[in-house]
């Protein structure tokens, strides 16, 4: 079997289901495709070839277990599980064996799913990157901190996989790679077992080939049948909305959004524009003091004991977080809880916004992961956000947009994206 002739999640799924696909042989499909690649991507912190394709044979044997029975998914190294290392991107973790699995990735089981292996994450899923490398270019970044997690769905090696967002985690490698990236309203996906950052924002998201893909498999962790990303029954309401980030946009990203409305209209949504509210103008610098705040509670026992084993730019960030005051962190919250009640007068009666995922192309280098900047005052007012791959760029490179909307309403959202996905989507093979 040719993984990239069949690689969607949910033909996948099918075929698993219906017992005309085996696990061990999509199983053995993945690891061709990871021994080709893997040299150059570097998308994996840790795989047990022979303990797959077991569980593989194991699946084979019993009874369908749930909606994910043996699709391979990989598991992003911030998240513990009971049968391999989970080093959270650290020396300080070097060979830690968790007794647990996180509660995500127990889900993922309960469901069928066939764990294959622990995902390359930046350092405590926060800025100083790993060895991943871009696979539509490997001098380029895949982004972070997700980075081993989207470039192993980008290239092919896995259908599915878990990435979190803290700052813009899901949604920056996504679009670096190419893919769809999905990170739920806050709190859809339990966090347990899951090393926190920041308990204001981590949330945990997927990585899938499609929108359908990355909502199939959140729709089943979750038990919301709802999560499923079906098309809408009437044109969607979508404007485009630049943000105050919008300065940050390279000229690739400028050209994109040059004609989106006029493109959404031809393809038949009720297209328009949206502009926030002045006070929205704050919220990135509130989500830069509360991550600061909450990283350097959260690794408080990681900066006191092993301050010299933690790089740099993370072990800055740990020591500027004990500089904010409770005063300055309790505004910035108060600031983020006005928005949210704002966001849906701000939205009038659009679907969804459709907002920049990133100023452009993967930068190139792997020294660093790229700004978050247009995904920070998503991640900060919990809301969903998905992102859409269109096209390329000047250095073929993909682009993308990202779709958002008000808290809770994941469903509607994932529908408008998986409408734009359909209609505008040029793939970046």
């Amino acid at each position: 079997m040719n993984l990239r002739e069949r690689s969607s999640a949910a033909q996948l799924l099918a075929g698993l289901v219906r017992r005309e696909l085996s696990a061990e042989t999509l199983a053995r499909a993945c690891l061709e495709r990871i021994a080709a690649l893997e040299p150059t991507v570097h998308a994996f912190a840790h795989l047990d070839h022979e303990k797959v394709l077991a569980e593989a044979r194991e699946l084979d044997r019993g009874a369908v277990r749930g909606p994910l029975h043996g699709l391979p998914i990989g598991v992003k190294d911030i998240m513990d599980t009971h049968d391999a290392p989970t080093e959270y991107g650290s020396p300080i973790y070097r060979g830690h064996r968790p007794a647990a699995d996180a509660a995500c990735v127990a889900l993922a089981r309960t469901q069928g799913a066939l764990v294959f292996g622990k995902t390359v994450t930046t350092e405590f899923a926060c800025f100083p990157p790993g060895p991943t490398a871009n696979p539509r270019n490997p001098a380029h970044t895949p982004g972070g901190s997700s980075s081993g997690s989207a470039a192993a769905v980008a290239c092919g090696m896995l259908p599915a996989a878990f990435g979190t967002q803290t700052a813009g985690s899901v949604i920056r490698p996504a679009a670096f790679c190419g893919v769809a990236g999905y990170k739920p309203t806050w709190g859809t996906l339990p966090r347990v077992g899951v090393k926190m950052i920041s308990d204001t924002l981590d949330t945990i998201g997927m990585f899938g080939r499609s929108v359908e893909d990355a909502a199939l498999v959140v729709s089943a962790l979750s038990g919301r049948e709802s999560l499923r990303a079906r098309e809408p029954a009437a044109a969607p309401r979508l404007a485009v909305c630049l943000t105050p980030q919008w300065p940050a946009a390279r000229p690739e990203t400028r050209s994109l959004f040059d004609d989106l409305e006029a493109r959404l209209s031809a393809a038949g949504a009720r297209a328009g524009t949206v502009s926030l509210p002045a006070a929205f103008d704050g919220l990135a610098e509130a989500h830069a003091a509360i991550w600061d705040y909450e990283i350097a509670r959260c690794l408080a026992d990681e900066h006191r004991r092993f301050r010299d084993r933690v790089r740099e730019p993370l072990r800055s960030q740990l020591d500027r977080g004990w500089s904010i005051s409770p005063a300055l962190y309790d505004a910035a919250h108060e600031l983020a809880r006005a928005c949210r009640r704002a966001l849906a007068a701000a939205m009038g009666d659009f679907d969804a916004l459709v907002v920049p995922s990133a100023p452009g192309e993967a930068p190139m280098g792997l020294e660093a992961t790229g700004d978050p900047v247009f995904n920070r005052i998503w991640t900060l007012l919990h809301v969903p956000a998905v992102h859409v791959p269109l096209g390329t760029g000047p250095k073929g490179l993909p682009l993308g947009v990202q779709l958002v909307g008000g808290i809770g309403e994941d469903a509607t959202v994932l529908a408008c994206a998986s409408w734009v996905e359909r209609r505008l989507r040029i793939r970046a093979e």
